[in-house]
């Protein structure tokens, strides 16, 4: 593994600290680009697909490469196992699924952490440990997720943000304790190994998953007469440095035990207080009372048998707080710990002290493992916590205990609320989520608890980033509130997630209609109007966005509801309502009226809520490149880039004009022919959490390194766009064209040609047909290599390919007219003529036509100029290039 310099240890803290490239630069004094050589290179020694996950990193305190992140710290030696750990080795390297099989209680999940460990050489990439346990159904791909550090982006589902973490280097995951998840974590292993070619996947089980491919290894309980005494004497030592007893003493207690570890640490705990004689005779009587002879179930007999005799010896405030902390699917701090167990027969809460010593004394006698960590907590083992669950039924607590898990769940979710932005609330957050998730899941009945937690669960799922239950939060809040106004505030934001989460806006739309019924219901005009003007807007703004089209007759009838529902005066209303209006009246779907875009936005800088000024902005700014005024279109969007940062990125209201904003902004600079702009809003929804580093973004990216000439980062962000597409496994998108084509210019301007070669075939998979971009480049690239023979036809296709929104249009006719001059064809001059039009709103079509003029007329100050101009770009490439040519004799 390569070693982190300290250089890079600073800007991984920075990184960390989710500072910019440019805020890391001006704390280090160092330039951007700088910095930017030692992002790409902490990336390549880590292993990971980009800078949120280095963040992560950095917040998780890892400093060297192969990492496996989660790994179990054991405050106890690990004993015996010398041969099982060598197989697993050697089964780890020759298959890519490897299964650990055996009953709970045998030692899994502690052998495959020390296998962990030791195979961490073998991936550089490193991993993560994912225990399954405290996960409900459908939540194994967000535990794995939330173990790597890695959280879903607008429209990106979670699999492929895992996927992308693990990429394609040397990684292990693994999955401990699967068993009754077994169907999803063979799906998730299968999803894995499909995606990510370097990817081993260890599991632990009490079954086979079934996989191709999968080795299953046995674990069976330590062997008698080495490992399982050495255990016990070790553990007995634990608990009383003054332990001695006899050999066959051991021996006979190990046998009894059956060689399994965790009714051996059991039974040790209690060395202190019983001695070895005393612990054997124990254990003779408690087995004496399980039915059943010696054979298969043995193993599960003795470990039962331990369990209610170590349970029987508790004190009664021991056993009380013992069998309430079994509701916990997860770990539980000291506060949880007295909300929910209390210290009474009555159980209610309990002081904080009281419970601090009663869980002192249960994790010296193991029955309650301690959690190091930044703050302390504590947990029940899975078959532990199944017995302490079996004797809460037995004590009639469980519904009283599951009732004050539940108020516990919501007061603690509630207080987690606010202190998002605090720093380590994340942490928190992970910590209890399973917690949470399982008390809202088990609630018998809808009350003010657990619609609370419901609530506040959708809230802090998104500002996690677990974009999709956010959404399903949000729908289970509305359906719990205790008031129709309630309800339609869940739903309202349920539609800010629905918009990044999901592919469609009909979701959008249904929920925006839902909750105008819910604000009639409440008397609520005002809210009913601004949400049926958000529906209309929402049809007539992203009409791609929907199944099937709204009917424009059906979306004036709301807009007229929304009129006759609103009150007068009302700014915020007055401005919704223009808004929708701007969008309905225009001349075709997604295309709103001009006059009426300007005045919804005088009407939103008077309501003064930044995200209904972006929203009406958007309206004029698509109205000015519809008409074909493309640089007012470009300050339009600039202006909505200044209003993100304040709009509140945990509040789902704001995220539709986040997401869309950066992705106007990028477009519209670029068909502008403002590379700089197109830069910055690249790497801004790059390091924006809602849109993360996807292959959409660093698709966005390409585009305005490769037009400035910045080759190599172009082409290591197209490389990572088509990888995570294709393991993605989705249909290329039309935007990918673009980006595709970006990476070819790129390779070709380089001179990479085999990796051009591979760029233009590439092109040619995502293309469907005549496009600007594939023109631009085929005209840029045999200008670059001064390639003529086929010049001709070059320009005819640059000239006939594109519409007349295509952004790369300009590009594609100011090209294609250069290589006309260049080439010496008798029509450049009309071609330099046809191109000028569309240079008037690209200012890189206008330098690329300056320096044609400058070649066809041998101009000197021409193209000096035209430098000038391409300097002014940041086009670097471009503007050697023009240096070059007036250096010519």
């Amino acid at each position: 593994m390569e070693h982190v310099s300290e250089r890079e240890a600073e800007v991984l803290a920075a990184l960390g600290a989710r500072m910019s490239n440019a805020q890391i630069a001006r704390r280090l004094h160092i330039s951007v680009r700088t910095v930017e050589s030692h992002v790409s290179s902490l990336l390549r020694k880590y292993g990971v697909p980009d800078r949120w996950a280095l963040a992560e990193l950095a917040g998780s305190g890892a400093r060297d490469p192969g990492r496996v992140a989660g790994l179990p710290v054991s405050g106890t030696t690990f004993v015996g196992r010398d041969a099982e750990r060598a197989a697993l080795l050697a089964a780890l390297e020759e298959a890519r699924l490897v299964t650990l099989l055996g009953p709970g209680g045998v030692g899994k999940t502690r052998l495959a952490a020390v296998v962990a460990g030791d195979a961490a050489a073998l991936f550089p990439s490193g991993g993560a440990f994912v225990d399954l346990v405290p996960v409900r159904a459908g939540f194994a791909a967000r535990a794995v997720a939330t173990a790597l550090g890695v959280t879903e982006g607008s429209h990106q589902p979670l699999e492929e943000a895992v996927a992308a973490r693990l990429g394609t280097g040397r990684s292990l995951l693994v999955l401990d304790n699967c068993e009754h998840l077994a169907d999803e974590a063979a799906a998730l292993a299968g999803r894995v190994l499909a995606a990510c070619p370097g990817t081993r996947v260890l599991v632990t089980s009490r079954e086979r998953l079934g996989v191709p491919g999968e080795r299953c290894v046995p674990v069976a309980p330590l062997s008698l007469g080495s490992d399982a005494e050495r255990l016990f004497r070790d553990r007995a030592l634990a608990a009383d440095p003054g332990f001695a007893a006899e050999p066959e003493v051991v021996a006979e207690l190990c046998a009894r035990l059956d060689g399994m570890p965790l009714t051996i640490e059991l039974a040790a705990a209690r060395a202190a207080s019983l001695g070895a004689t005393g612990l054997l005779a124990a254990l003779e009587d408690a087995l004496r009372l399980l039915s059943g002879g010696r054979g298969g179930q043995e193993r599960h007999r003795s470990l039962g048998a331990v369990l209610s005799w170590s349970h029987d010896l508790l004190a009664d405030e021991e056993r009380a707080l013992f069998r309430r902390l079994g509701v916990f699917a997860g770990a539980f701090d000291i506060d949880a710990a007295a909300a929910v167990g209390g210290s009474g027969e009555g159980g209610g809460g309990a002081d904080r002290a009281g419970v601090a010593d009663l869980l002192g004394r249960l994790v010296d006698k193991s029955l309650v493992v301690h959690v190091r960590g930044r703050t302390g907590r504590w947990r029940l083992l899975e078959t532990v916590r199944a017995f302490a669950l079996a004797r809460l039924a037995d004590a009639g607590e469980e519904d009283g205990t599951r009732a004050r898990h539940l108020r516990w769940a919501a007061a603690a979710a509630s207080a987690a609320e606010g202190r998002l932005g605090d720093p380590g609330w994340r942490d928190d957050f992970d910590a209890m989520a399973a917690d949470l998730r399982a008390a809202l899941a088990s609630s018998p009945r809808p009350d003010e608890a657990t619609y609370r937690l419901a609530s506040a669960l959708a809230h802090l799922t998104f500002a996690r980033r677990n974009l999709l239950e956010s959404f399903a939060h949000h729908r289970t809040a509305a359906a719990l509130a205790p008031d129709p106004g309630s309800a339609a505030r869940e739903l309202r934001a349920g539609a800010g997630c629905a918009h990044v989460s999901t592919t469609s806006n009909q979701h959008v739309f249904d929920l925006l209609l839902e909750a105008a019924e819910r604000a009639r219901g409440a008397g609520d005009g005002r809210g009913r109007a601004i949400d049926l003007a958000r529906a209309v807007e929402t049809a007539c703004r992203f009409p791609e966005a929907f199944e099937a089209r709204v009917p424009r007759e059906l979306l004036r009838g709301l807009l007229a509801e929304a009129s006759a529902a609103g009150r007068d005066g009302d700014p915020e209303v007055a401005a919704r309502m223009a808004v929708a209006r701007a969008w309905l009246a225009g001349p075709g779907e997604g295309v709103p009226d001009a006059g009426l875009a300007t005045a919804a936005v005088a009407a939103a800088r008077a309501a003064g809520d930044p995200v209904l000024t972006s929203s009406a902005l958007c309206a004029a700014g698509t109205a000015a490149l519809r008409a074909g005024r493309l640089r007012e279109a470009n300050r339009i969007t600039r202006e909505r880039l200044r209003l993100l940062a304040s709009m509140d990125r945990d509040d789902p209201y704001c995220a539709p004009e986040v997401c869309n904003t950066y992705g106007r902004a990028c477009i519209y600079a670029i068909m502008a022919g403002d590379l700089r702009g197109g830069m910055a809003a690249a790497r801004a929804g790059m390091e924006d959490d809602l849109l993360r580093d996807t292959h959409i973004t660093a698709g966005r990216l390409v585009q305005p390194l490769a037009l400035t000439g910045r080759f190599r980062d172009a082409i290591g962000h197209g490389e990572r766009m088509w990888d995570r597409w294709e393991r993605a496994g989705r249909p290329a998108p039309r935007w990918m064209l673009a980006s595709v084509c970006a990476t070819a210019l790129a390779c070709g301007m380089s001179g990479d040609r085999e990796r051009a070669a591979l760029w233009r075939a590439r092109v040619a998979r995502a293309a469907d047909g005549p496009a600007a971009a594939v023109a631009f480049v085929d005209a840029r690239l045999a200008l670059h290599d001064g390639s003529f023979d086929d010049a001709e036809p070059l320009v005819h296709e640059a000239f006939a390919a594109g519409a007349p929104l295509d952004p790369y249009l300009a590009y594609a006719r100011a090209a294609g007219a250069e290589l006309a001059v260049a080439a010496g064809l008798p029509d450049a001059v009309e071609l330099l003529a046809e191109a000028d039009p569309l240079a008037e709103e690209n200012r890189w079509a206008a330098a690329c036509l300056a320096r044609a003029r400058g070649r066809l007329s041998g101009d000197a100050d021409g193209l000096a100029r035209a430098a000038e101009s391409w300097d002014a770009l940041g086009a670097e490439a471009e503007r050697d290039c023009t240096r070059e040519l007036l250096a010519r004799p």
